[in-house]
């Protein structure tokens, strides 16, 4: 088992996490548990050749090489029996600069796109920012999981809809959409001719008990009408590193967002985002390995901990990713005072739900990508911020 458990300080080094937190809360000396990265290094693989890229010490120009290219379709390969072609590949700074460009490239001011809510907010606000119109399909919120109303869902997409975004696992709730539910969605959108954004960000961070689908491998009918996000930067610790792929099977869909990319500006990613994405890609299958099963040792921890100190709070039950979608909601006190509880007297930094959407209302997000220390920390802070709400 590789080391997750040092706790590696971080302030000073421009993180948003942690440099960032007051700046985004307005309180100092929070602990956080918000923003989506990890308190974890990479596999030393990925450390050794930046190193070793660094040592050349010439940073020119740098092209796409083939070798990067052929790494993301072994790894697709590999880890989900997709046989992406390299030609269908282009790359992105990352998965939200990738969104935007597909809402650009694929749909015109005033269209209507479709997503499920709750939902991570850079779903709706890259949209609403290119005067598109957000339409959402409320997610069923059952006790253990949400559930797709498919009544609801159909009825949004015949009214209209251009694109459909997928959160593919979903991103608050960490859920896995099984084949069936993936095959209905395409079902849907192929009956009213919706093309299907795919955001597979948080794949490879599936839990051990679950299976990641690819959507493009679900139906081979309709894959040409699918566009798939997906980058390193989530999975092993890269985000600061800028560099993701866009998977696009369809040569016309695949011109109009490189045209789009082109007025962009983009040409290139950073060398260092483009030597780490390779060799993740090809050198980090076993430390993924164990980082899943420490992140499934968390999720255990924070089950018990809620369980026996804190049974108000709910929790989705995670099949993907290292957040988890805390349901306060029998806590009974409004948003506000339960955020400003966990900000002033827990000095704790969660996401508040509302992000999310309205039907985030209730949640907060934590994140668990941390050594033990660092999470039972934090579990001990929410819990001293809930204690004082019915003092």
């Amino acid at each position: 088992m590789r080391d997750f458990e040092t706790v590696i300080p971080r302030l000073g080094t421009y993180s948003v996490k942690w440099d960032g937190v007051e700046h985004v809360f307005g309180r100092p000396n929070l602990h956080p548990m918000w923003v989506a990265d990890m308190d974890f290094k990479p596999p030393q693989e990925i450390i050794q050749t930046i190193k070793m890229r660094l040592e050349h010490e010439i940073f020119g120009y740098t092209m796409t090489p083939d070798s990067l290219k052929k790494a993301i379709c072994n790894w697709q390969r590999k880890k989900y029996k997709w046989d992406v072609q390299e030609d269908s590949i282009l790359v992105s700074p990352g998965v939200v600069t990738s969104i935007a460009t597909a809402v650009q490239a694929l749909s015109e001011e005033g269209d209507k796109i479709l997503m499920h809510s709750p939902v991570y907010p850079p779903f709706f606000s890259i949209p609403e920012a290119n005067a598109r119109q957000v339409v959402y399909s409320t997610l069923i919120d059952e006790l253990e999981q949400y559930q797709i109303d498919w009544a609801d869902f159909e009825n949004k997409l015949k009214d209209g809809v251009k694109l459909f975004i997928l959160c593919h696992p979903h991103n608050p709730a960490g859920r896995v959409w099984t084949q069936d539910e993936l095959q209905k969605m395409i079902d849907l959108c192929k009956k009213y001719e919706v093309i299907i954004l795919s955001d597979e960000i948080h794949c490879d961070l599936t839990l051990p008990d679950y299976q990641h689908i690819p959507l493009a491998t679900v139906d081979p009918s309709y894959q040409d009408q699918i566009i798939t996000f997906i980058a390193p930067s989530k999975t092993f610790n890269l985000a600061g590193l800028q560099a993701s792929s866009i998977i696009v099977p369809n040569e016309e869909l695949r011109t109009k967002l490189e045209t789009i990319q082109g007025k962009q500006g983009f040409h290139f990613l950073n060398i260092f985002g483009a030597v780490a994405m390779e060799a993740a890609y090809t050198h980090g299958e076993a430390w993924l390995d164990d980082l899943l099963k420490y992140l499934q040792e968390n999720v255990q921890v924070v089950q018990t901990f809620l369980k026996e100190r804190l049974p108000q709070i709910k929790m989705k039950t995670p099949g993907a990713t290292y957040l988890l979608w805390l349901d306060c909601r029998e806590l009974g006190v409004e948003q506000d005072a339960l955020v400003n509880a966990l900000l002033d007297v827990g000095e704790l930094a969660l996401e508040n739900g509302e992000k999310y959407g309205p039907t985030g209302k209730g949640y907060v997000r934590m994140n668990i990508a941390c050594p033990r220390a660092l999470l039972v920390e934090g579990l001990e802070r929410l819990e001293r911020a809930i204690s004082d709400l019915y003092k």
